[in-house]
């Protein structure tokens, strides 16, 4: 299964279930479910308001009223009426009719943020949908019944309509779900892990599918991974100055505070501590005839800490949208009132996916034009010719910089925005879409890419240290020296360098290269 499964519970680790309210989930609350495994359950506080929504739908149905969603069609054909005995059949036609996602699956990870996710905003107790079949999604979940999503075919607008209804599929037995690492279907699936497939009655079917949560999980997960790269990139960078000699004095903290943006601040502090104590730049204080170092090591702080900015901003939006009724119509207990409205539309997440994903690209490319100075023989202050021992004879680091130009053109393709693009669906009743979910499928490459790229800039400049020794660099760049050497010997002689820029790169979404993970890194995790 693409994105591999759940992390193993470490030895010794406090378990706990995470309680679910239709609170908001934080990011990392949301990668404890998706990737270690941590259970969840419904609030014993929720049951009330979604029972109490519950009993509004089935009141509605007894006096059979006329409301979208219903007894009605759907989209353009909410003007046909469904009498009282079709609503079970109306429900099961939307899931199936709707399960129409084309491509990979996604990872188990991501449909775990999702199933965790939908559950979530469920127990809001807006969806007028039965207490009874959010506990087989929560028991799914914690049992590992995951449902096969297939990871194209939503446009974000009703919602992640597709991938919700393959969600939806695995909850009444139908279509496929991985179980154990085993691709089943569903009714063997929830059989084996001893659960029964649900029934859907009047406005279920709906309430499964109508959200943003598909969106939500891929762009979320790939959005942590990103931020973790905001992190690594003052890593890489402070290496990189020092193998190239430069100089910190453009990270004092005067002139930040001339310019206070939060995050330049602390991506200026970062880049201090890392290069704190440096041998290499005392062998350099004097007689060094520049006055300055190129944009790509001088603004760090600023390119970096833009780049926290846009990412904090799109974790903001994620926030509020993990607490948020994205269904359709809405259920309001306190007077009976079953509104149809547009929650479900992914605006707010599209246009953040793809802020994520620009701040995200500008990160690898402040990271490429410093592997350029690195190689570069014009430009890297006496570093032999693409870090070979031999240039010429060897070729080093030559193709790997060529690899990360690579990376990064496919970023900026991708890095077009999804969110300005908009076909009307459904016969025009859906005439503007978010496009949300293109957004964060793109997100994921792109952060994907800039993993490789930033774990080629850790090699290289590890590399280029070398060329410095006996001289140290500064006691963070030095920790994050042992912990590449740890993983990749020195460039001796060419060598094939795919498997060396694998392992930085799992290093990479391991965190082992954060400044909190700093001392664990120095142990050699």
């Amino acid at each position: 299964m693409p994105g591999g499964g759940c992390r193993p519970r470490s030895s010794g680790a406090i378990w706990r279930v995470q309680q679910l309210d239709g609170r908001s989930l934080s990011l990392a609350q949301i990668a404890r479910v998706a990737h270690d495994g941590e259970e969840v359950e419904i609030a014993p506080t929720a049951h009330e308001a979604i029972n109490r929504s519950r009993r509004v739908v089935e009141q509605i149905v007894g006096r059979g009223e006329v409301v979208y969603g219903i007894s009605t069609g759907f989209g353009k054909l909410s003007d046909v009426h469904i009498r009282p005995e079709q609503c079970e059949q109306l429900q099961l036609n939307l899931v199936r009719s709707h399960a129409c996602g084309v491509g990979r699956p996604l990872s188990e990870p991501e449909v775990r943020a999702m199933m965790l996710l939908r559950a979530n905003v469920l127990t809001l107790g807006f969806s007028g949908i039965r207490l009874e079949v959010i506990e087989l999604l929560v028991a799914m979940l914690n049992r590992g019944v995951i449902p096969v999503v297939p990871e194209k075919g939503s446009v974000g607008a009703s919602g992640d309509l597709a991938p919700l209804a393959h969600l939806a599929l695995g909850v009444i037995g139908e279509g496929e779900s991985f179980y154990r690492r085993k691709r089943l279907t569903s009714a063997d699936a929830l059989r084996q892990a001893d659960l029964k497939p649900v029934m859907l009655q009047a406005k279920e079917g709906l309430a499964l599918l109508n959200g943003t949560q598909a969106m939500h999980a891929v762009g979320g997960l790939a959005l942590l991974r990103a931020q973790r790269l905001a992190s690594i990139a003052d890593v890489a960078g402070a290496m990189t100055l020092e193998a190239l000699r430069g100089t910190p004095v453009a990270f004092d903290e005067r002139i930040h505070r001339a310019r206070p943006h939060p995050a330049q601040i602390a991506g200026a502090q970062h880049l201090l501590a890392l290069l704190r104590d440096s041998e290499i730049r005392a062998s350099h204080l004097t007689g060094d005839p520049r006055v300055q170092d190129a944009y790509s090591l001088r603004c760090m702080p600023q390119v970096h800490g833009a780049v926290r900015g846009a990412l904090a901003h799109c974790e903001q939006i994620l926030a509020i949208e993990s607490g948020s009724a994205t269904d359709n119509p809405l259920v309001f207990v306190d007077n009976g009132d079953v509104l149809s409205g547009g929650n479900f539309h992914g605006a707010p997440l599209a246009l953040g996916f793809d802020y994520a994903g620009i701040a995200t690209t500008d990160l690898m490319s402040i990271s490429e034009r410093r592997i350029d100075r690195l190689t570069n023989p014009d430009l890297s202050e006496g570093l032999p010719a693409f870090l070979a021992q031999h240039p010429g004879m060897q070729s080093g680091f030559m193709i790997a910089h060529v690899a990360a130009v690579a990376l990064l053109n496919e970023a900026k393709v991708l890095a077009h925005p999804a969110s300005v693009d908009n076909l009307p669906t459904s016969a025009g009743k859906e005439d503007h879409v978010s496009m949300g979910m293109s957004g964060a499928l793109k997100l994921r490459t792109i952060v994907e890419n800039a993993e490789n790229v930033l774990a080629i800039e850790l090699f290289a400049a590890a590399e280029g240290l070398e060329f410095r020794r006996p001289l140290k660099a500064g006691v963070g760049v030095e920790r994050a020296y042992a912990t590449v050497r740890s993983l990749v010997p020195r460039l001796e002689e060419d060598r094939a360098l795919s498997p060396d820029i694998e392992r930085v790169s799992e290093a990479i979404r391991a965190g082992i290269f954060t400044g909190e993970e700093a001392e664990s890194a120095e142990m050699g995790m």
